[in-house]
């Protein structure tokens, strides 16, 4: 898999699904949740702003609350490319993965400022920041299947069509 490369978006612990989609968007079509993604965080104006390929670094218990699938897919919908957290909700964490957003652990916070690019390599867990390099956690082969094929759906349907051909 390529490398992830992207800009900074620093956000702190405990950013719930409220603050990565507010309630008010739930009714909307998939299509146009980018437009409420972080709408209720510090950066209410995240939408207008984060550019594609953009990368959130976080604190501890990002997407925690609801199990509401619409928060990942609001930030994939955005163009974010990567999540890096110090630990996730679990449901929010399977939902990124579901839905082919990468997500990763790393505690790098406070190593990163808002605005930094940042290379990170999900299969060796490593992000390069300058010349600097930090260590994160590697995504398993499971998930990288996943995240590849653009999702858990788009996988069962590959997988699915090749055993039909053989």
């Amino acid at each position: 898999m390529k490398l992830i490369k992207g800009r900074v978006w620093i956000f702190d612990d405990n950013v719930d699904t409220d603050q990565i989609l507010p309630g008010y968007a739930m009714a909307e079509d998939f299509s146009t949740l980018s437009r409420y993604a972080m709408a209720g965080s510090k950066i209410p104006d995240f939408p207008k702003l984060v550019q594609q390929g953009d990368i959130i670094v976080a604190g501890k218990n990002f997407g925690c609350g609801s199990s509401r699938e619409q928060a990942p897919v609001a930030l994939k919908e955005a163009t974010v490319s990567l999540v890096i957290a110090s630990s996730f909700a679990r449901i929010f964490r399977r939902n990124a993965i579901n839905i082919g957003l990468p997500v990763m652990l790393a505690d790098i916070r406070d190593c990163v400022s808002q605005g930094d690019v940042i290379e990170v390599d999900i299969e060796q867990g490593t992000i390069c920041l300058g010349g600097q390099t930090l260590a994160g956690k590697a995504l398993s082969n499971n998930i990288l299947m996943t995240i590849k094929a653009g999702g858990l759906i788009n996988r069962v349907r590959q997988e699915l069509q090749l055993k039909n051909i053989n």
